[in-house]
C-alpha cells in the first residue's frame, strides 16, 4: 500500500547528471540589452520647434533693424541732451576746429600747387619743384597777405652743359599777390637763401662720355680721372680743377695738371710750355739708351740733336761706332735729356722715327689736334643759375667740394613771382 505523500529526493545541485538541458545564451548580450540603442534614440527623437532645417522660411524683417537704430539714435540725443552745457560747448567748439583745421590744410595744398605751377612755367623748369609753407593757420596768413617761410625745392635744373642736381632756397617776409586761398596771382620775396649742389654722380653721366669720372679733393679742388679715345687708341687722361665764382650768377673751373698717357710709352701735356708737348717715359728713354736701332733712329734726326745738345763731331762717331754710341747714351744726363724732348712738332715729319720708338704716327697727329683749350673744355664743370623772372637778384657765395658734389650757397633779395 502506497502512502498518500510522495516523498521525492532531488539530487544536489553540484551534480551535473541531474541538472536538466538549458539552450546556452552570450552574457555580452544581455549588456546590450541593458544599454540604450543610439539608432533608435535617433529615429525617435523629436526635433525642436524651431530646427532651422524644418521651420518654413520668412521674409527678413528690416523694420526691427531700423527700429534698433532709431532707438539708439534717439538714445545719443538723451544723451547729449543731458550733458551739462559746457559740456555741449566744448563739443561744439571741437567740432568747429576740425573742420576749421581741414579746411585750412585744403587752402594750404592748394596754395602750394598753384606756387609750385607758377614757378615751373616762369622759370621754364622740366619738373615741378616742391614748395612748402610753413606757420599755422595758413589762412589767417592770406589774411594778413604776408607769409612766414616758404621752402622751395627744384630739382634738376639745367645749367649750360651740365644739370644741377638740387637747387633749394627758403624765403622769408613773402608778400602775397591776390584776394584769397583761391585767388593767389604771384608773391613778392624779401630776402632769400638757399644752396646748389651740383652732383659728382650726375657730371660722370653728362661730361663722362669718355669714361672720365670726377671726384673731390679738399675743399676747392676737383681730379678727373679715366680715359679719353684719341685717333682710336684710349689713353689714360688725368686733370686738376680748381672751383671758383664766376661773377654772381655762375662758378668756372680752372683746369691743370693735363696729361694723357700712352700706356708706358710716352705722357702727352697740351700746351706750349716747357714740360707740356710729348714726351717719352722713363722706361722708353731707357730703352732707346740700351737698344742701338733706336738710338741710332733718333741721333738721325738733326733737330733732335740740335735740342739735346750733342757736338755733331761725336753724334757722327756714335753712329759709325757701336763703342761711341754706348760711350754716348751711357752717360748720365742722357736719359733725362732724352726725356726732355718735345716729339709733338719734331718727330711729325719722322714716321719711321715714331715707328722705331713705338709711338703711332696716326695717334700722334690726333694729339696735335688736341688743344689745351679743346682739352679742358671736355672736362669744364662751370655752369651759370638760370637768370629768375622779375626784379631782384641772386648771387652765388661760398663754393666747397664735397664728397657727393660741388655745393654752393646763394643768397637773394626783390624777387618776384606772378605778374
Amino acid at each position: 500500500m502506497r502512502s498518500p505523500h510522495r516523498i521525492t529526493t532531488q539530487p544536489p545541485p553540484d551534480d551535473p547528471s541531474s541538472t536538466p538541458h538549458k539552450p546556452y545564451r552570450n552574457p555580452y548580450d544581455e549588456l546590450a540589452a541593458l544599454a540604450p540603442n543610439p539608432l533608435e534614440e535617433f529615429l525617435h527623437e523629436e526635433k525642436p520647434a524651431d530646427d532651422a532645417d524644418d521651420a518654413p522660411w520668412t521674409p527678413p524683417n528690416h523694420r526691427r533693424g531700423r527700429r534698433r537704430r532709431g532707438r539708439d539714435r534717439g538714445r545719443a540725443r538723451r544723451r547729449f541732451a543731458g550733458l551739462p552745457l559746457a559740456a555741449k560747448a566744448l563739443v561744439a567748439v571741437g567740432v568747429a576746429t576740425a573742420f576749421l583745421a581741414l579746411g585750412d590744410r585744403w587752402a594750404l595744398l592748394y596754395a602750394e600747387h598753384e606756387a609750385a605751377e607758377k614757378i615751373e612755367q616762369q622759370m621754364d623748369l622740366s619738373a615741378a619743384p616742391e614748395v612748402d609753407i610753413e606757420g599755422f593757420p595758413f589762412l589767417t596768413q592770406v589774411l594778413d597777405k604776408r607769409l612766414e617761410r616758404v621752402k622751395v625745392t627744384v630739382p634738376d635744373v639745367a645749367a649750360d652743359r651740365v644739370s644741377l642736381a638740387k637747387v633749394s632756397a627758403t624765403a622769408t617776409d613773402v608778400t602775397i599777390l591776390g584776394d584769397g586761398p583761391t585767388s593767389i596771382k604771384g608773391a613778392r620775396i624779401g630776402a632769400m637763401h638757399g644752396e646748389v649742389l651740383l652732383s659728382f654722380e650726375d657730371l660722370n653721366r653728362e661730361l663722362g662720355a669718355s669714361q672720365v669720372t670726377f671726384t673731390g679733393r679738399g675743399r676747392d679742388e676737383v681730379l678727373a680721372r679715366g680715359t679719353l679715345p684719341v685717333a682710336g687708341h684710349d689713353l689714360k687722361v688725368r686733370a686738376d680743377a680748381r672751383i671758383q665764382r664766376n661773377g654772381e650768377r655762375g662758378i668756372s673751373t680752372d683746369i691743370g695738371g693735363m696729361s694723357l698717357q700712352l700706356g708706358d710709352l710716352a705722357t702727352y701735356r697740351p700746351g706750349t710750355r716747357e714740360k707740356e708737348g710729348l714726351h717719352l717715359s722713363r722706361s722708353s728713354a731707357d730703352r732707346v739708351a740700351k737698344e742701338t736701332a733706336k738710338a741710332k733712329a733718333l741721333l738721325s734726326v738733326p733737330a733732335i740733336v740740335k735740342r739735346l745738345g750733342v757736338p755733331d763731331a761725336m753724334v757722327r762717331e756714335a753712329l759709325k761706332s757701336d763703342a761711341k754710341l754706348a760711350d754716348l747714351t751711357g752717360s748720365p744726363r742722357f736719359v733725362s735729356d732724352v726725356m726732355g724732348l718735345n716729339l709733338i712738332d719734331v718727330a711729325m715729319g719722322h714716321p719711321e722715327l715714331l715707328k722705331k720708338l713705338g709711338l703711332d704716327p696716326a695717334l700722334l697727329k690726333g694729339l696735335a689736334q688736341l688743344t689745351r683749350p679743346a682739352l679742358a673744355d671736355r672736362l669744364t664743370l662751370a655752369f651759370q643759375l638760370p637768370k629768375l623772372p622779375g626784379p631782384g637778384t641772386v648771387a652765388l657765395q661760398d663754393v666747397t667740394v664735397e664728397k657727393e658734389g660741388i655745393r654752393v650757397r646763394l643768397t637773394g633779395a626783390g624777387m618776384g613771382f606772378g605778374p
